[in-house]
């Protein structure tokens, strides 16, 4: 009985799936994506912004990403010491909508203040690792490149 029920019910939703058709798919408008790019190593500052890049590309810019930096990584988004191809890289994708976490603790141990990196970070008060779990709380997508 359960397995007729179960037959049925994945019928009826391929039914209404080829019931939308084309058109439905037309005009059906999809989910923006929310994301959680986490860098925490200093030999992966420029593949993870690369990555970010693709992903605005890939998405049409239908997208909504968080950056949480943290560990030795923090140390290449310095203004004073960074190369000019991560920080060019770096503000095109917050005039994108990037939205770069700095973690406190981090800032911290480094003897680094939010006026010493790049404009456009915030300050993760409560830590990387902590700032990653509230935007993964939030519906947002974990990755770590």
């Amino acid at each position: 009985m359960l397995r007729r029920d179960m037959f049925r019910g994945l019928l009826a939703g391929i039914g209404v799936t080829f019931a939308s058709g084309p058109a439905g798919a037309a005009t059906a408008m999809p989910n923006r994506q929310k994301v959680a790019y986490h860098l925490s190593d200093v030999d992966k500052v420029a593949f993870v912004l690369g990555n970010i890049k693709n992903h605005y590309e890939g998405t049409d810019g239908n997208v909504e990403i968080a950056l949480v930096v943290h560990g030795p990584a923090l140390e290449a988004f310095r203004s004073a010491s960074a190369s000019a191809a991560i920080s060019g890289r770096f503000a095109g994708l917050v005039k994108q909508g990037l939205v770069p976490h700095a973690c406190a603790n981090t800032m911290h141990g480094m003897n680094i203040g939010l006026p010493d990196l790049f404009t456009g970070f915030v300050s993760a008060d409560k830590g990387g690792v902590v700032k990653l779990a509230e935007l993964q709380g939030a519906g947002y997508v974990y990755l770590r490149p």
